[in-house]
C-alpha cells in the first residue's frame, strides 16, 4: 500500500466534527500552566516502564513487533492476574517496554478510541531506522500515514503506533519542550 499523508487519510478522522480556531485558547493555556525549562522542577519518574496493550494473537504479534519494527522480545511469561494469558514485553529503547496481554476466551471487541483510551504510542527512531522501517512498514503491506517527521499506522489489533524521527524530548523543533 502507498504512503498517505495525514491530510488524504482518514487516520483518527472517522469522527470529524469541526474544527474551531482554538489559537486563543492554546495560548492561554500555555500562559497559565506552561513554566519555561529553566522553571520547571524534576519529574517524580524515572521514565515509561511499560505500556499494557491487548493482543488476539501472540505470535502474529511478536512477528510484528520483533521481526517488523526490530523491537526485541525481552520476556514472556503468564499474566499473574489473569490465568491462562500471557503477557510479553519489548524493547522500545532507552530502558522502556511495551507489553501485551493475550485474554484468551474473554471475547474481547476490536480496538475502539474513546476516551481515556489508547490514542497513539510514539516511538522516536534515528532517522536512518525511520527511513528503513517505514519503507519495510510499506513493503509488509501496513498502510502508512506520513506527516513530515512522523509515520502512523495501525499494528496488528488496530492498535495506534507513531515511529518519530525527532530525538527524545524533542516536539516538532520547538526549542522548549
Amino acid at each position: 500500500m502507498a504512503s498517505q499523508s495525514l491530510e488524504e487519510s482518514s487516520f483518527g478522522t472517522d469522527r470529524d466534527g469541526d474544527h474551531p480556531d482554538r489559537t486563543d485558547e492554546w495560548e492561554a493555556m500555555r500562559a497559565k500552566y506552561l513554566r519555561p525549562s529553566s522553571e520547571r522542577s524534576a519529574s517524580s519518574a524515572r521514565g515509561v516502564h511499560h505500556q499494557a496493550l491487548i493482543s488476539s494473537d501472540v505470535e502474529r504479534t511478536i512477528g510484528f513487533y520483533q521481526d517488523l519494527l526490530e523491537w526485541p522480545l525481552t520476556e514472556l511469561f503468564e499474566n499473574r492476574d489473569y490465568p491462562g494469558s500471557t503477557h510479553f514485553f519489548f524493547d522500545i529503547g532507552n530502558g522502556n517496554r511495551i507489553a501485551f496481554f493475550d485474554f484468551p476466551g474473554l471475547g474481547l471487541g476490536e480496538y475502539a478510541e474513546v476516551l481515556g483510551g489508547h490514542h497513539h504510542l510514539a516511538v522516536s527512531v534515528p532517522k536512518d531506522n525511520w527511513d528503513r522501517l517505514v519503507a519495510k512498514l510499506e513493503a509488509a503491506g501496513v498502510e502508512t500515514f506520513l506527516h513530515e517527521t512522523s509515520c502512523y499506522f495501525a499494528g496488528p489489533d488496530g492498535e495506534r503506533l507513531e515511529i518519530i524521527s525527532d530525538p527524545l524530548g524533542a516536539m516538532y523543533d520547538m526549542d522548549d519542550v
